[in-house]
């Protein structure tokens, strides 16, 4: 059983009472989403931030106008949160773009009945399994993983946050109506022709039709070393994960785990040279 400190159970997941409340979780099953609402539903850990920078570069035809200047995480919120039952998402113009890691199942009555669209990005076990561990070892509102065999139990049980990956992965391939949702593989996008085919795929999906130039331009704007150049907008991610979660943990530690956070690989010379620059 998960830590009930730090996880409350809900439809059989463990959600972070960090983030989520009774309350919230009430609102949440009576959202009302819209038919031409977007939706990244991912297990954590699973390319969450890349697809929402892709998706809303194909809406727009590749401006990056609203990417650049309005955090991830204000333009894609993550439905059901207790943050989220305060914003007033009725006024948001349509169409409005949702992260979730609920599970299929776990999705509001709205959902069934409108049936928005949805990217299900899904990813390797064993990758998603060493960033989490690495990525609840960082924060305050996880309980502290332990060993990497402790956190390993923990994963296959399904006692960490949003339950079982298998349930999740399963719930998702195992919906009723398909006809309304895009499955994606993190290896697929990371592969040849990578993030193009993310792209051209989610153009398709959401019937953009777009020239092949928008799609390279788009493409290579979401590999990881550009996202990592285009790191001084306001970036949801860093938004997510305020400074004081970390736990005073060594420096370095801290900026290798927030480069896993950030899904953006960086080399140990990286590291250290970000470390040496922090403490300067």
């Amino acid at each position: 059983m998960a830590d009930p400190r730090f996880y409350l159970l809900y439809k059989g997941m463990y959600m972070p009472v960090y983030f989520y409340s009774p309350e919230s979780l009430k609102c949440w099953e009576e959202f009302a989403f819209r038919s031409d609402d977007i939706i990244i539903a991912t297990y954590p850990k699973s390319g969450t931030n890349w697809a929402l920078e892709i998706a809303p570069l194909v809406m727009s035809g590749g401006d990056p106008s609203l990417v650049d200047s309005v955090s991830t995480w204000e333009r894609s919120v993550l439905v059901g949160q207790a943050k989220v039952s305060l914003t007033d998402l009725d006024s948001t113009p349509s169409p409005r773009i949702f992260a979730t890691h609920y599970h299929y199942s776990a999705m509001p009555r709205s959902f069934f009945q409108v049936k928005p669209k949805v990217i299900n990005v899904m990813r390797n076990p064993k990758d998603v399994l060493i960033s989490a561990f690495h990525y609840f070892g960082s924060v305050k509102y996880h309980p502290n993983p332990g060993t990497l065999r402790d956190f390993l139990h923990k994963f296959l049980d399904g006692h960490v946050a949003f339950g079982s990956w298998f349930d999740h992965v399963k719930s998702w391939l195992s919906a009723e109506d398909k006809t309304h949702i895009l499955y994606l593989t993190y290896e697929d996008m990371l592969g040849d022709p990578g993030p193009p085919a993310g792209g051209w795929r989610m153009a398709e999906f959401f019937e953009k039709p777009l020239e092949a130039k928008v799609i390279d331009e788009i493409a290579d704007r979401c590999l990881f070393q550009n996202m990592k150049k285009n790191s001084g907008k306001p970036s949801g991610s860093k938004d997510h994960l305020p400074v004081q979660v970390f736990l005073g943990k060594e420096l370095r530690q801290a900026v290798w785990r927030m480069a896993e956070f950030l899904e953006k690989p960086l080399e140990a010379e990286v590291i250290d040279e970000i470390t040496i620059c922090s403490r300067t």
